[in-house]
């Protein structure tokens, strides 16, 4: 190869690709990945799935798609929509701000980093609700009734979030080892805030955790906190509330980690949300 040639880049089959603006002036990228059949069968519209953290999840939400669900064979149909970081922004300033409700109490050696900005998920979740769900549902034949969320880590917290401050967002959602210790474990006032107000949560909610993902664990990449005992508590928590129509499953994934589990959950929750049957309606 020729020192200094450029190189296209790689292109992804049957996606797309575009930007919506936030009204403070923000500008953010929407990758969309169609499900096969898509142009044939105009009269479907179909479930839609929202993933953050596009940057890792969006081609590992596509590939399993595609992988697993052999063009709607093992799984529904379902449009991709990938939320990468603002432009302008590293990932990790941009989900760091958005993914999180809190500018959380800092102390000496604690899990925060130095001139990172938290605490933006409220302005994100309306953002996402009155901004790139309507356009999602304007460009693309989607069903509103069937819309899910996915995210991991920060993502998985965010999601929480969402589910407790604007559940009608989505009906599924898939929270992957969710950072519920975020700033002293403020979701926990967040649930308790949304139980006394509401006497339902109307979701599914697949939330899972590596069994990894604690102190005890002399796994490489254990966890500092005590994620595993965390999410049991917010999972018996949820439960306890006895709300009719919330449907919650909790799984501990065996030798996984942090870094190592999302894929694996991913996979599972697609399969347990997206049963094989088509959810795709008639238009």
């Amino acid at each position: 190869m020729a020192s200094g040639c450029a190189m296209p880049g790689v292109v992804l089959p049957d996606t797309e690709a575009w930007t919506v603006r936030d009204p403070v002036g923000r500008d953010y990228p929407i990758w969309v990945s169609l499900p096969a059949g898509y142009a044939r069968d105009t009269h479907l519209r179909y479930p839609v799935l929202y993933v953050t953290d596009a940057l890792y999840s969006f081609p590992l939400a596509r590939s399993v798609r595609n992988m697993v669900g052999q063009g709607g064979a093992h799984l529904a149909p379902f449009i991709l929509v990938g939320l990468p970081p603002q432009q302008g922004l590293s990932s990790q300033q941009s989900r760091s701000r958005d993914y999180t409700p809190t500018q959380p109490s800092r102390s000496p050696g604690d899990d925060y980093t130095d001139g990172i900005t938290y605490g933006g998920a409220a302005h994100y979740r309306d953002f996402l609700a009155d901004h790139v769900l309507p356009q999602v549902e304007a460009r693309y034949r989607t069903d509103p009734a069937q819309r899910a969320f996915a995210g991991h880590s920060y993502g998985g917290l965010f999601g929480a979030y969402v589910l407790l401050t604007r559940p009608a967002m989505f009906q599924r959602y898939i929270l992957s080892s969710p950072s519920l210790w975020f700033d002293q474990h403020v979701i926990n006032r967040i649930e308790a805030e949304y139980a006394d107000a509401h006497a339902d949560l109307n979701a599914r909610v697949l939330l899972s955790i590596g069994a990894h993902e604690t102190p005890a664990s002399d796994a490489p990449f254990a966890a500092r906190n005590d994620m595993v005992a965390h999410t049991r508590v917010f999972a018996e928590c949820l439960r306890g509330r006895g709300y009719p129509g919330l449907w919650l499953e909790t799984r501990v994934v065996a030798d996984e980690d942090h870094l190592t589990v999302y894929p694996a959950m991913l996979t599972r929750a697609l399969l347990a949300l997206f049963p094989n049957r088509s959810t795709a309606l008639a238009v």
